[in-house]
């Protein structure tokens, strides 16, 4: 019997689920994606002509398709600069240097024994001109503050040829995601509407759109942090999957490689942890379907996912960092959530529920959602970490910066943006609230010091805060070394109240030292009740800082043996240098500034990376 001829065309059902790629790989409209049944017998000249015929219509409908959509968008939509209060100028964005430049403008010495390496920082650096707020028949929605693209700063750390003096060399570059190049390389305006603050209807349709003209619901920003991992650096912000740089130019190599089925194109949290002892990466992805949160742990040679498993949460809660400790993984499940019912009903997509429980999960290295052992404490925002480690058999520690109120998103539909800020800035009764809501909610946004102690074997919680001064702190860092483990020393980056409230706006004066607990005399660490020793590095007056990292002595016995390194602007001089600081005379001068040759705006977090010396 003669095989019949048949061709069989892709399918246009509207059931079919979308293709995560941009309209440009959608399967809908990819001649590669025809699937052509070629028969045995000869296949006539007019079959021929039809096929590559039919392939063309298609071509030609998508590229009539995108235009209508394109310009119903250029049409309805208005996109406009938000404007900046005279305290966020430094805030705003810069250009691109174009390669890197010798500093030479330096203050004080830098130790011979300081590593050859890059101190680089992350951080929002919007395109356009500043971030956008768009206006359209269907209501407002606008850009928030932690959206801009990504710009990565680099400090170039390398000895010079007579062995003695440093060559240090500055550049910067943009991170250039697949929708910072079509949107600054091949459009050339902005195109993706804001999905995060807004009416409710604008924002459906934002997301509507952005999915049906690119894809994907949001841009991709990869502006938070920088990692390493197997030699292999990358720029991360959590609602995407890592892009790799080359860490000596800045250019971008693009997406993480690992094999997209084992952890299926996730987002990917901005604080990734190399697990003690084995190397391995854990990571976590959340998304505002489920599955709500994974856990995945990826092999040291960085090429296998080893573990992943679905946490099973309830809601999609937006957990910012992981932490790790020699056996477990720990999980922070806080009321800071996306939802799209919420939406659908006119609420906000993402919202802190000051009224949502908040919990601490532990779950085995390579444990499933039912191995999680829950522990219920008092409602809070913690988004970072300092550290977590195991005290004994059965007590796991977690060390972190604890707030009442989330920064993220800000105000809902009808409040003042600045004052809203300012006043949560604002410690308007000079002291600590942990257990209940200040009055008017003065002060709860400035994160404090917080220690939980979570008895595996009992259930029971300890929590408390560490520090019972007014001292408040976040982007808290330590010697990587000792991640997961009992360590001695934490830093991070003290809040000034008064100029965030000012400015409606993070801004950091100064940095913490904090002893968290003391030798015993067989060695190990103890923990007591006692307020913990913290000191501090004032900047100058109106000078803040941001990034700041550790950075250890190559051959160091002690923990705080080593440096610290950060980004600091002079608001009235409105000059950006690099301060290095000796870790063991920490209150004392910096024993270098580095003063840049540009302005460098505020940024969210940094690391050293050690590099070869060429």
């Amino acid at each position: 019997m003669m095989m019949k001829k048949m061709i069989i065309l892709p399918n246009c059902s509207l059931n079919q689920k979308p293709s995560i790629h941009p309209p440009s790989k959608l399967p809908h409209f990819s001649s590669s994606n025809l699937s052509i049944i070629i028969p045995t017998e000869k296949v006539k000249k007019t079959d021929r002509e039809i096929i590559p015929l039919k392939v063309d219509v298609f071509k030609k409908l998508k590229t009539t398709w995108m235009k209508l959509l394109d310009g119903f968008v250029d049409s309805v939509f208005e996109f406009s600069d938000q404007t900046l209060h005279p305290n966020q100028i430094n805030f705003a964005p810069v250009e691109e240097m174009g390669s890197a430049v010798t500093v030479t403008n330096i203050q004080g010495t830098l130790p011979q024994d300081f590593p050859h390496g890059v101190y680089i920082r992350n951080g929002g650096n919007p395109l356009f001109g500043g971030l956008k707020w768009v206006k359209s028949i269907f209501g407002e929605s606008s850009f928030i503050w932690v959206e801009g693209e990504g710009m990565l700063h680099a400090l170039y750390f390398k000895k010079a040829s007579n062995g003695k003096s440093w060559e240090v060399l500055y550049n910067n570059r943009f991170v250039e995601t697949d929708s910072f190049r079509l949107e600054k390389l091949e459009k050339k305006r902005p195109c993706f509407l804001p999905t995060v603050e807004g009416d409710s209807v604008a924002v459906l349709f934002a997301f509507l759109l952005n999915w049906v003209r690119f894809g994907k619901f949001n841009k991709d920003i990869s502006n938070t942090n920088v990692f390493e991992h197997s030699g292999k650096f990358y720029s991360i912000a959590e609602n995407h999957l890592p892009h790799q740089i080359d860490i000596n130019t800045l250019h971008t190599l693009g997406n993480w490689d690992l094999d997209a089925t084992a952890w299926n194109n996730r987002p990917f949290t901005s604080h990734p942890k190399k697990a003690p002892e084995t190397g391995e990466l854990v990571i976590m992805g959340v998304t505002s379907t489920k599955p709500f949160m994974e856990v995945g742990i990826i092999s040291e040679d960085g090429k296998r996912m080893v573990h992943k498993v679905d946490v099973k949460l309830s809601r999609s809660s937006l957990s910012h960092e992981i932490g790790v400790t020699k056996r477990y993984n720990v999980i922070l499940d806080y009321a800071l959530t996306m939802d799209f019912n919420r939406l659908i009903r006119g609420g906000p997509f993402l919202k802190y529920d000051k009224e949502g429980y908040t919990r601490i999960g532990v779950m085995p290295r390579y444990g499933d959602s039912d191995s999680i052992k829950w522990f219920n404490v008092k409602p809070n925002c913690c988004m970072h970490l300092f550290n977590c480690f195991e005290l004994n058999q059965h007590e796991v520690v977690v060390w972190g910066c604890r707030a009442n109120d989330s920064v993220i998103p800000g105000p809902e539909k009808g409040l003042n943006k600045f004052e809203w800020f300012s006043q949560r800035f604002n410690n308007q009764n000079n002291k600590i609230v942990v257990n209940e809501e200040e009055d008017n909610n003065g002060g709860s946004l400035l994160p404090v010091a917080y220690q939980w102690r979570l008895n595996l074997r009992t259930g029971e919680v300890k929590e408390k805060c560490l520090i019972h001064q007014s001292i408040f702190m976040d982007f808290p860092f330590i010697n990587l070394r000792f991640t997961g483990l009992p360590n001695k020393f934490g830093y991070a980056q003290l809040l000034h109240s008064s100029a965030s409230s000012n400015s409606g706006m993070f801004k950091f004066g100064g940095l913490a030292k904090l002893q968290f607990q003391q030798h015993t005399s067989n060695d190990e660490f103890s923990l007591d009740d006692e307020e913990i020793k913290v000191e501090c590095h004032m900047l100058e007056e109106n000078s803040y800082c941001s990034g700041a990292s550790f950075v250890p002595r190559e051959n160091g016995e002690e923990e705080d043996d080593g440096w610290i390194i950060a980004h600091v602007h002079n608001e009235i001089t409105n000059t950006s240098q690099v301060y290095v600081l000796d870790a063991r005379k920490f209150s004392e001068e910096p024993i270098a500034k580095i003063t840049l040759p540009q302005r460098v705006p505020y940024g969210f977090h940094g690391a050293f990376m050690p590099i070869k010396n060429n």
